[in-house]
């Protein structure tokens, strides 16, 4: 039908056009909690294994780190809860720069030095530290993860907290 090649051309033009608009109509805060958590799952699902499941509890408890993470500017895991142990991951980067699949996608970056076998020894540089983040994500004893988001004076800071904790010494990741 050759009416109909010219409409398909402006329609592809017309959608290349817009794309970026309508990419950038969705910002951090739009769906977080589905996108972040979608994030972790495509990533785990491609490591065979389980999704997890968003907790409203760990979220609650992330957004309080992620508050004062953002308040004073500071960079660190939050202290131990002996009684009630949780993984934690922590991203930073320039406010409104990255969209939530992009953050889960650096930590998801380090699996480049992960390699299978028991925790800590996972990393093909020999230092845990450049895929901790990645072996929490992929825990296959995590089942359940809430994050939050929020902006400092310069950053963007997340925190994702894990139920059941990763990255536990003598385990396999997944």
């Amino acid at each position: 039908m050759p009416g109909l090649r010219p409409f398909r051309v402006c329609a592809v033009i017309l959608l290349a056009a817009l794309s970026p608009l309508m990419m950038g109509a969705l910002g951090p805060e739009q769906n977080f909690d589905n996108r972040i958590l979608a994030a972790h799952n495509r990533e785990r699902i491609s490591m065979g294994v389980q999704p997890l499941q968003w907790s409203p509890q760990l979220a609650a408890e992330a957004r309080l780190w992620v508050q004062y993470l953002a308040r004073t500017g500071k960079f660190e895991h939050s202290p131990d809860n002996p009684q009630d142990p949780e993984g934690e991951n922590l991203w930073a980067g320039s406010v409104g720069h990255y969209q939530p699949e992009a953050m889960v996608g650096l930590w998801v970056g380090e699996k480049r030095d992960f390699k299978p076998g028991v925790f800590p020894n996972n990393s093909r540089t020999g230092d845990i530290e450049s895929v901790g983040h990645y072996t929490q994500l992929i825990w296959a004893k995590t089942d359940e993860v809430g994050c939050a988001l929020e902006s400092g004076r310069s950053e963007d800071f997340l925190v994702c907290r894990y139920k059941q904790p990763g990255n536990v010494i003598g385990e396999r990741p997944a």
